[in-house]
C-alpha cells in the first residue's frame, strides 16, 4: 500500500487516559502531499455510566454525556473502527500533543476492549508524528514565512492562534474535526515554508534515526526541543547523552546550565530537586537540576548541531559554542555525576498503583497464552461472552472483561457479574461525585449564558441518571 497520513483529534471527558474516557474523535487521511484520501472521520463515544466526565472539559468541548449515548458508538465498536479502518498499513498516525495525551488515550482504550494496545502505531509499517513538537523546532529555528503568535509578550504555540495569525480558517475550536483541519492546514504552512526540515523531521520520527543521533556509544551534543525547556528559549537547547534512563531511554544534559553546583549533591539532595513538587519549583530560590528522560519511541525533535550554523541558529535559542564546548567538558570530567543521577532516576515510580484494571496498562506485559485468550474477545457475540470464562494467567484481566462485557454487552453478565460490576461501579462514582459537584457549583457561579447553563442541567442530570441510590 502508498504510505498514508492520518491526522487525528480526541474531546475527552478530562485529562487523565487511565481513568477518563473519549467522548469525540475526528480523522482525515492524507497522501504525503497532504491531499484528502476519502471523507473524513467524526464519531461521538457513548460514555459509560461509569465516569462523571469534568464539568470544565464539557465547558470547552460542548459535548454532554446525553448526545454520545444518542449519536455514539460503544467502546467496543469504536475499538473496532480504530483497528480494522483506521490504523491501515502504512499509516503515519499524526496529532498535535498526541505523543503525551491522544495516543495515551487510543492505548489505554485499546487496554480495556481486549485489542493489543502498541501494534497499532508502529506494526505493518505503521508509525506517529506529533506537529507540536515539529511546530516548536520550526518556530525555534526556522521561523521564516509563518506569522507566530505572541500572547503578553510571550510566544504560544496554541493551534487556534497560530491558525489565526496565518489567516486560516479555524472555525471552532476544541471541536475534533475543525482542529484536524487546522492541523493539516498548519502542516502545509510548515511544508510549503520549511521543506527543508519538515523532510528531516518526518524521517526523525523514526526510533532508530533517533538513535543514531543520540546515543551513548558516540556521545554528541544535538539539537533538541521539548515541552520541557524553557519558553523564552523557544523550548529548545543543545543537550547531551548522559547515561541510560528506565525502559531503554537516555537520560539528557541542557548544556545551556554549568554542570559544576550539582556535582557534589548527595543522592537525597538530587532527589528532592529532581522530584519537587510544582509549588516549591516556583520560587525563586529553587534551582532545578537540567536533565530530563529522552524517549526514542515518542518522536523527540532533535537535530544535529550543525542546524545552528544556518541562519543564524545559535542566536534564536541564545546559545553559543563556547558555552556548550564548556559545559560538555565539564561533564566529562565527572562521570560519577552522570551515574549518581541515573540511580536516582532508576527509582521513580512511573505511575502511582491503582486497583482498577483499566489503568494497570504498564503493570506488565502478557504472556502468549493470555495474548491468544484476549485476542478472542473482540471477536464474541452477546451469548459467547455470557459463556467465555478463560483461565487468565494475568490477575488483571477477568476483572477487565468483566468490565468490557457490562459496558458494551451488559445481558452477557450473570447476576454475579452484575453484584460485582455494580459494587465497581458504585465505589468509582463515589469517588467522583465531590469533585465533580464542586466543579458544576463553582462554573455556575461564574457563568450564566445561556449555552453554560444548559450545559451544567445536562450534567447535573447525567449525574442523577447513572449515581446507584441505596434501597
Amino acid at each position: 500500500m502508498a504510505q498514508t497520513l492520518f491526522f487525528y483529534d480526541l474531546e475527552t471527558t478530562g485529562f487523565s487516559p487511565r481513568e477518563d474516557r473519549i467522548m469525540q474523535f475526528a480523522g482525515q487521511r492524507t497522501d504525503l502531499e497532504l491531499n484528502p484520501i476519502g471523507e473524513p472521520y467524526n464519531v461521538l463515544v457513548k460514555l459509560n455510566d461509569d465516569t462523571l466526565p469534568s464539568p470544565e472539559a464539557l465547558m470547552v468541548t460542548h459535548i454532554t454525556p446525553q448526545q454520545t449515548t444518542m449519536d455514539g458508538y460503544t467502546e467496543a465498536e469504536f475499538a473496532q473502527l480504530i483497528c480494522d479502518d483506521i490504523c491501515q498499513q502504512d499509516t503515519t498516525m499524526i496529532g498535535f500533543n498526541n505523543i503525551h495525551f491522544d495516543d495515551e488515550f487510543i492505548r489505554h482504550l485499546l487496554w480495556r476492549n481486549f485489542r493489543e494496545p502498541y501494534e497499532w502505531c508502529w506494526k505493518d509499517g505503521r508509525s506517529r508524528w506529533d506537529l507540536l513538537d515539529v511546530v516548536r523546532m520550526t518556530r525555534a529555528l526556522r521561523p521564516e514565512g509563518i506569522e507566530w503568535p505572541v500572547v503578553d509578550g510571550k510566544a504560544v504555540n496554541k493551534l487556534e492562534l497560530i491558525t489565526k495569525q496565518n489567516g486560516i480558517d479555524h472555525f471552532k475550536a476544541h471541536d475534533a474535526l475543525s482542529d484536524v483541519e487546522a492541523l493539516i492546514a498548519v502542516t502545509g504552512l510548515i511544508k510549503s515554508h520549511q521543506p527543508q526540515l519538515y523532510d528531516y523531521l518526518f524521517k526523525i520520527r523514526d526510533k532508530n534515526e533517533v538513535k543514531k543521533l543520540v546515543n551513548l556509544d558516540h556521545k554528541q551534543p544535538f539539537v533538541y526541543v521539548s515541552g520541557r525547556y524553557e519558553q523564552e528559549y523557544q523550548k529548545a537547547t543543545v543537550a547531551f547523552p548522559l547515561t541510560t534512563g528506565l525502559n531503554g531511554t537516555v537520560i539528557v544534559y541542557d548544556l545551556r546550565y554549568d554542570p559544576t553546583p550539582f556535582f557534589d549533591m548527595t543522592a537525597a539532595e538530587l532527589k528532592k530537586r529532581l522530584y519537587a513538587p510544582w509549588d516549591e519549583r516556583q520560587k525563586d530560590s529553587f534551582i532545578a537540576i537540567p536533565v530530563k528522560e529522552l524517549h526514542y519511541n515518542k518522536v523527540p525533535a532533535v537535530a544535529p548541531v550543525g542546524v545552528l550554523e544556518q541562519q543564524d541558529g545559535w542566536h534564536k535559542i541564545s546559545l553559543d559554542e563556547a558555552t556548550i564546548s564548556r559545559h560538555m567538558s565539564l561533564l566529562l570530567t565527572r562521570p560519577d555525576f552522570a551515574e549518581n543521577i541515573r540511580s536516582v532516576m532508576q527509582d521513580k515510580t512511573l505511575y502511582p498503583p491503582n486497583s482498577s484494571p483499566e489503568a494497570q496498562l504498564y503493570d506488565g506485559f502478557l504472556n502468549d497464552v493470555d495474548r491468544m485468550r484476549v485476542a478472542k474477545v473482540p471477536s464474541l457475540g452477546e451469548q459467547e461472552l455470557a459463556d467465555y470464562h478463560p483461565q487468565f494467567n494475568d490477575e488483571r484481566l477477568s476483572e477487565l472483561l468483566l468490565h468490557y462485557k457490562a459496558r458494551n454487552y451488559p445481558r452477557s453478565l450473570s447476576e454475579d457479574d452484575v453484584a460485582k460490576w455494580e459494587a465497581w461501579r458504585r465505589a468509582r462514582l463515589q469517588r467522583q461525585l465531590p469533585g465533580y459537584i464542586k466543579s458544576i457549583q463553582k462554573i455556575a457561579s461564574e457563568k450564566q449564558d445561556d449555552e453554560s447553563q444548559f450545559i451544567l442541567q445536562e450534567l447535573q442530570l447525567w449525574a442523577e441518571s447513572i449515581i446507584p441510590v441505596d434501597d
